[in-house]
């Protein structure tokens, strides 16, 4: 091996033999065979093998809940044969397996999923509030399978169960099965605590379960063109 080649031998593809593999802290290898694999549209950054992506809507009824909501999670079906790598702006990938569970994430945080895994979208419930609040529409995942979560900084996990809980909207990332959410406004604070479009909002957490909670309120989306 050549000097150069040396100097690049710490960033070596990972091979564990599992279905998904992160590749150090940032990105995930997602080995394709027999199954597809449901990932954020725009996340491919490499690809070896005969590898097809192809967009997913997800019927007409989630086509229509995400235009009402807002929600900019785009998904792709991933087949063929071959390693795909998915990133997200150099967040951190978190992978987990559910077994015949429900999650329910954000879906600016979700970067890919297995196929059988059912998906839909849920508004947060808050009454008019709620309504009106961009970003309180979360993705539901139920089945069993492996997904692969996003997070801007290292994330804590709180447990719900124990005190009443609450986070920002865009700071939660994921929560269990068992939790219920509520929205929660505070129009004295206004913009002291987080964002809220001129009064303060929060997620409300109960139930038996946890939350994720990421150390930021979300990355700017740039816009080119």
């Amino acid at each position: 091996m050549s000097d150069v080649g040396r100097a690049f031998e710490q960033y070596r593809e990972i091979d564990t033999g599992e279905a998904f593999t992160p590749q150090g802290p940032y990105a995930l290898k997602v080995e394709l065979s027999e199954t597809s694999v449901m990932a954020r549209s725009g996340g491919m950054v490499a690809y070896q093998g005969d590898v097809r992506f192809e967009h997913k809507g997800g019927g007409l009824g989630r086509i229509i809940k995400k235009a009402a909501s807002g929600e900019d999670l785009r998904l792709m079906t991933c087949t063929g044969t071959g390693e795909l790598f998915l990133a997200n702006q150099a967040m951190l990938v978190h992978v987990l397996r559910l077994d015949d569970e429900s999650l329910t994430v954000n879906g600016k945080n979700i970067l890919a999923f297995e196929e059988q895994i059912e998906w839909d979208v849920t508004r947060v419930k808050g009454g008019a509030a709620g309504m009106l609040a961009g970003g309180l529409f979360n993705i539901v995942l139920r089945g069993s399978g492996l997904v692969a979560l996003t997070s801007d900084g290292q994330p804590m996990r709180l447990d719900v169960s124990e005190a009443p809980t609450f986070a920002d909207p865009q700071a939660a990332i994921a929560w269990s099965g068992g939790v219920t959410t509520t929205l929660k406004t505070d129009v004295q604070a206004k913009s002291l605590i987080g964002f809220g479009s001129g009064e303060s909002l929060q997620l409300g957490f109960s139930g038996q379960g946890w939350v994720l909670v990421q150390p930021s309120e979300g990355r700017p989306v740039v816009v080119t063109g």
